[in-house]
């Protein structure tokens, strides 16, 4: 705990942060653009940032996973799948921004979530030319689908912005299905993902309790708010968005 000191002013702002973070987890992902900043704005140290975001606002992804409730019915073999890859990526993600120096990692993030939106971005043209291989493609594009969702689950705990514009680049072009339910199965992976980290970090981490407090509740209402807007978004709309978020986190990485 670094023990940072708040101000009536700056608690608002910690939770007005955690509801618009829940906000973005629950529609796309990429809520911690808004929490992390944030707490860099009351003066907490980046590192300290960044664990405290994740374990604040970690309800935000439990909500936005309620919010999905009816897109997730049907995917539990993928779920079961998919489970212990996001949990080896989970853990791996957390011990690394434990072990290894931030700059490192931090210098790749911006390129990492860029690729991740040109991926999303071109997905339904390449699923469209990938359907005309069905019969062929099945066990490549079920590594692919372990790989990429490892790689994702490790950025995403090691440094969480954009993790949902990165998990729904690797699902939208690995998986034939809508992209809200893709959508529903990214709240699930993501808060998996999430849960990992944030168990480390408790355990491991100078965490702020006093503003993962306030940024908790909040973001539980938001994520769930958020999937519920994300469930009546046109697909192409929808898309744009999440595009729109990748572009902002890249922006945001390379300014930091």
């Amino acid at each position: 705990m670094t023990g940072l000191l708040l101000d009536p002013a700056r608690e608002v702002l910690i939770a007005l942060a955690g509801l618009g973070a829940g906000l973005v987890n629950g529609v796309a992902g990429g809520g911690s653009l808004v929490s992390f900043p944030a707490l860099l704005a009351v003066g907490a140290p980046a590192l300290a940032a960044n664990v405290t975001s994740t374990v604040g606002i970690w309800p935000g992804y439990l909500g936005g996973s309620a919010g999905f409730a009816s897109e997730l019915r049907g995917q539990q073999d993928r779920l079961r799948s998919l489970l212990g890859t996001v949990v080896a990526g989970g853990v791996a993600g957390g011990v690394l921004l434990l072990t290894t120096p931030t700059k490192a990692f931090s210098l790749v993030a911006p390129y990492l979530v860029l690729f991740a939106c040109a991926l999303f971005g071109v997905q339904p043209v390449l699923a469209r030319r990938l359907r005309a291989e069905e019969g062929k493609r099945s066990r490549r594009h079920t590594v692919a689908l372990h790989v990429g969702t490892f790689l994702a689950s490790t950025y995403g705990a090691y440094f969480g912005a954009g993790l949902g514009v990165v998990l729904l680049g690797v699902l939208g072009l690995t998986i034939n299905d809508r992209l809200v339910r893709i959508n529903g199965l990214r709240s699930v992976l993501a808060l998996l993902v999430n849960t990992v980290a944030a168990l480390i970090f408790i355990v491991r981490a100078p965490i702020d309790w006093v503003p993962a407090g306030l940024m908790a509740s909040a973001s539980l209402v938001g994520g769930y708010v958020g999937a519920r807007i994300a469930r009546r978004v046109p697909t192409v709309w929808l898309r744009a968005v999440v595009i729109a978020l990748g572009l902002t986190t890249t922006g945001l990485l390379l300014a930091h």
